[in-house]
């Protein structure tokens, strides 16, 4: 059969399967799915705030841009409906010599969510018919990209968050992106896993220049199409997450439209990939079946065996109902990777409920010591119930140390920033979203990290509730000379002010 007869008989085939999925979906049941009713109700609007009210003091020196992704719907949500994937919106918030400068929310401006919105949708080019980006924003050659696993090309934005464009990496990048990549700090390239739910058997090694280009694009042999939501570098290996979530043709055609689901014929293992290698030299490593969403750090151990050690937040189980959905909370755990026995030994560093571990990213692909990470609750909870805190994981003496926000706050991902250049590990401050769900109002709070416990230092309060929504960072005050968009500092000037 000759490509283009392929490509048609694909067409049909795929459309065919969009109908029945259609049809089955009006079968399930019409609620409300529980990402989209309390604390994560959308917003309803686009905001522009001048000069937030402060309480504390803001550190100098901390001037920079703090932007945070998250999924919101513009319309309500519909039978089959995911978390994972309703229309993306960005939150940014501006701060300069030691003042909240403004905070804007703005929808990713993809075909679906303009349409709704009654607007022009985001120039560039798009990668088949799904423009949704929702999950992450980032920072790739001195620019600002909001992106997305296994779906879109990514979305470049204006530090003012006032322009966007969907760009794929200048016309470079073929294929799908991930949602978590991560840029090494020896080498100032990016690396990512990139997988496509349309594609079952492979996924790629993408690796970006240190001025934002594809330079690196590498299939990895895969079987049955895995859920590959993070990834880990050190400085020899990219590693690959290969666990037992993997696209379901059964939910799919059940009109679920997130069709990953726990599949317990897809053995579990950790692929370690060599950076200038080909797929076929990846070596794959045993791991118990269980689900990691999200990476802390990898880093070469010091041996003679080559052993790599992999610090992770660790589900059992995830996905294993018709419907999907969490089993279960998640756990920190150490992993060590073996190349020698082809082996990984787990062993549970925190079995408390938790999630989003960050650590120092100066040091990400080497030894790290501090790992931050957010509670969750115990029972499942999607409201976040009592997830009030934060922790502090002390990797060397196994302490751990908890910042305690109080009764009805809920701290989303924190984020470390450092100090000053050549700051230690913990010597800088700790910043991130909380939801006050009593009022119903968010604060940008800024802890000390070498006070963790103690009260933040400031809080810039937001009169209005950002829904928990999944990944953000800091991005640092623009150098003069470096790329910027608007603003004598890079960071964005109000275009009331």
């Amino acid at each position: 059969m000759s490509n283009r007869a392929l490509k048609a008989f694909r067409a049909v085939a795929e459309l065919g399967v969009a109908l029945l999925a259609a049809c089955n979906r009006l079968r399930l049941t019409d609620r409300l799915n529980p990402f989209v009713v309390g604390v994560h109700e959308p917003m309803r609007e686009e905001l522009s705030l001048k000069s937030p009210a402060v309480s504390g003091t803001i550190p100098p020196g901390l001037d920079g841009l703090y932007l945070k992704m998250g999924a919101n719907p513009v319309r309500q949500t519909t039978r089959g409906h995911d978390w994972f994937l309703g229309d993306g919106m960005v939150h940014g918030l501006a701060i300069e010599a030691g003042r909240a400068l403004w905070y804007r929310n703005r929808w990713i401006g993809s075909r679906k969510a303009a349409a709704a919105l009654g607007r022009t949708a985001a120039p560039g080019p798009r990668r088949g018919g799904n423009d949704t980006v929702n999950t992450n924003v980032v920072g790739i050659g001195g620019r600002v990209f909001a992106v997305v696993e296994a779906g879109s090309f990514p979305v470049e934005l204006s530090r003012s968050l006032e322009e966007q464009r969907y760009n794929p990496f200048d016309g470079t990048l073929a294929g799908s992106y991930t949602g978590h990549p991560h840029h090494d700090p020896l080498t100032g390239e990016t690396h990512a896993i990139a997988y496509d739910g349309r594609i079952w058997d492979s996924v790629r090694h993408v690796v970006l220049s240190p001025t934002g280009r594809v330079v690196r694009d590498v299939p990895v042999a895969v079987e049955h199409g895995p859920c590959i939501h993070d990834c880990a570098i050190t400085a020899r290996f990219a590693i690959v997450l290969d666990l037992p979530v993997t696209f379901s043709f059964k939910a799919l055609l059940a009109g679920y439209r997130f069709p990953f689901r726990w599949n317990p014929g897809h053995g579990a293992r950790v692929g370690l990939l060599p950076r200038q290698g080909r797929g076929a030299d990846i070596l794959w490593c045993e791991v118990e079946p269980c689900f990691v969403f999200h990476v802390a750090n990898a880093y070469a151990y010091d041996d003679a065996d080559g052993r790599v050690i992999l610090d992770v937040v660790v589900y059992d189980t995830v996905f294993s109902a018709a419907a999907g959905g969490f089993d279960g909370p998640g756990k920190l755990e150490r992993w060590t990777i073996d190349p020698a026995t082809r082996r990984v030994a787990r062993r549970v560093l925190d079995a408390t409920p938790q999630e989003f571990p960050r650590i120092d990213e100066r040091r990400f692909g080497q030894r790290h010591r501090i790992l931050y990470t957010v509670g969750v609750p115990a029972d499942g909870n999607t409201q976040l119930a009592g997830a009030t805190q934060l922790y502090r994981h002390d990797l060397e003496t196994g302490e751990r140390r908890v910042h305690e926000f109080g009764h009805d706050r809920i701290p989303g991902e924190f984020i470390f920033v450092p100090e000053r250049p050549g700051a230690g590990e913990d010597e800088g401050w700790l910043v991130g979203f909380v939801i006050d769900t009593a009022r119903d109002t968010t604060d940008f709070a800024i802890l000390d990290a070498r006070s963790f416990e103690a009260p933040p230092v400031a809080m810039i309060h937001l009169g209005h509730r950002i829904p928990p929504g999944f990944h953000g960072n800091w991005f640092p005050a623009l150098a003069p000379g470096e790329r910027a968009d608007d603003g004598a500092l890079g960071i964005g000037a109000n275009p009331d002010s």
